[in-house]
Order: structure tokens, then C-alpha cells, then sequence
């Protein structure tokens, strides 16, 4: 019923309320991190396709910022640029919290395109999206619903993600995590592969010191990859698939693509008057 509500709202979405035909939209290019390990690639592009159906008049294209093709310099140097000033595309990271990439990385490479006009989207958490898709991961794992209170005393959960230098980020993952806290109704402990602490075997170690013996690891990866395989090898108990291409996924790409175009454009910067 999701697909069909949007595949009806893209299509009417082309057409003004005079019957004329509006422009079309701005181009979607998911920017994915690249990974050398070949499942992350088929993962991505399974999900452009999921974004594909649920918008259909969409022109929807894949750039990486590193290590798989097509980078995301060749992609964008490849789209059509509007002459009237319009917006000629959306960037939307296919990345979990603000950092470096979606704040230099992404931006340097629209900008260092002659003519291109682009927006770069929000990343895609922390979201409640996210959060249903990190919960259903986790179910699919093994992990047990409908318990009581006191059948959770003993439970846990790491929320493991990649981990980077920019606070920010931590905090966007701390925020991640207690939203998955709130659903579940137990501790959940946020733990990185890289670049921040603690690690996941760490932020196991403090959950078991808090009585927690039944302890899973959430994998807060879009991807399958080395950073997620070495976090689902210390999980005591068990550890959840990345997220992937689950249906809330494309959802929240698309969300926050609608985001960015609604977005009012930035006022110009006034020039100062010389003295």
C-alpha cells in the first residue's frame, strides 16, 4: 500500500493543478561510503532499486566517495545541467550522522562541478525509520518480544556503528541509541568499530559489570562490511544483520530527498559596504 501511495503521489506530482506538466524533479544521487567488500555494492544497488519503485519519475543515481565505481565525482560531471537556475541535484548520504563526509566531502565535490546546482541532504539519522529497522534487524535475529519487565532485567544491547572524530556524530548515535532504548525497554549502549570509544567488546564488558547476561549487537551499518563482520563477531549472544535494503530504508531516503527540495533556498550573502 506504501508503494502504490507514492508511485500515485510521484505521478500526480508531475502535473500542475492548470493540467500542465510541471518540470521534472531534481535528480536523486545516493552517495554510499564504497566498501572493497562486494556485498555492500549489491547491497546499495538493491536499495536504489526499492528507491526506484517507490518513485518511479525519479531519476534516481549511485556515487561513491570511495574505493567503487562510479565515484561520485564522475557521477555528478554525468547529469544534465538546468539552464533556468533550477536545482540540478540532491545528494542524499547514504550515511548514518553528520562527519566529515557529509560536511566536506560532499559538498567540495558538488561544488568542484562547473554549473551545478546541488543540495545536499540531511544523513539519513537519527530517524525513527532507522530506529523500526534496527528493531525488526534485531527480531529477525532472534531477539524476543511480547517479554515482560521483569523477563528484560537481563537483557541488553550494543549499538554498534562505525565511529568517527566529528562530535557531532557521537551524538547522533547517542540519540540513535536511546530512541532504540525507548523501543525495546532495555539498556542500549553505543559502541564503535573506529575512531571513538568504547568498542563493542568494551561496551559488552559494561553491560554484563550491570547484571545484563543476554546481550545483542545491533548493527548500525548500512552495509555488510569489515567494520560490521568484526562487530558481529563479539556479539556473547546475538547479533543483527546491517540494515541494508529493509523497505524502511528507501522510505527514509526518499524523505530525506523531499527534505532538501522543500528546503528554502539559503539567502545570499550581503556584501559588505566598503569603508
Amino acid at each position: 500500500m506504501n508503494a502504490i501511495t507514492s508511485q500515485l503521489g510521484s505521478q500526480l506530482s508531475l502535473v500542475s493543478l492548470n493540467g500542465t506538466r510541471r518540470p521534472p524533479p531534481p535528480p536523486l544521487v545516493l552517495v554510499a561510503h564504497g566498501s572493497r567488500d562486494p556485498r555492500a555494492l549489491s547491497t546499495v544497488r538493491t536499495l536504489i532499486e526499492r528507491v526506484r519503485e517507490l518513485r518511479p519519475h525519479l531519476s534516481v543515481h549511485l556515487g561513491h566517495i570511495e574505493l567503487n565505481e562510479p565515484l561520485l565525482a564522475d557521477t555528478l560531471a554525468s547529469l544534465d545541467h538546468p539552464k533556468d537556475g533550477a536545482v540540478g541535484a540532491v545528494l542524499v548520504p547514504l550515511l548514518l550522522s553528520r562527519g566529515y563526509h557529509v560536511k566536506r566531502d560532499i559538498p567540495e565535490a558538488a561544488a568542484a562541478v562547473p554549473g551545478l546546482r546541488a543540495r545536499v541532504a540531511a544523513p539519513l539519522g537519527p530517524h525513527p525509520l532507522l530506529v523500526e529497522t534496527l528493531y525488526e534487524r534485531l527480531v529477525e535475529a532472534g531477539w524476543r518480544t511480547g517479554t515482560s519487565a521483569a523477563a528484560r532485567r537481563g537483557d541488553g544491547v550494543v549499538l554498534a556503528a562505525a565511529g568517527s572524530r566529528d562530535p557531532e556524530s557521537i551524538v547522533d548515535t547517542r540519540r540513535t541509541a536511546q530512541l532504540l532504548a525507548e523501543r525495546l525497554g532495555v539498556p542500549v549502549v553505543p559502541a564503535y568499530a573506529s575512531a571513538a570509544a568504547p568498542t563493542v567488546a568494551a561496551a559488552v564488558r559494561a553491560l554484563a559489570a550491570r547484571g545484563r547476561h543476554r546481550i545483542a549487537v545491533a548493527s548500525y551499518f548500512t552495509a555488510p562490511g569489515r567494520f560490521a563482520t568484526e562487530c558481529a563477531a563479539a556479539a556473547p549472544w546475538i547479533a543483527a544483520a546491517p540494515l541494508g535494503t529493509h523497505a524502511a530504508m528507501a522510505r527514509l531516503v526518499l524523505h530525506r530527498y523531499d527534505q532538501a527540495v522543500a528546503a528554502p533556498e539559503p539567502a545570499p550573502e550581503r556584501e559588505l559596504a566598503s569603508a
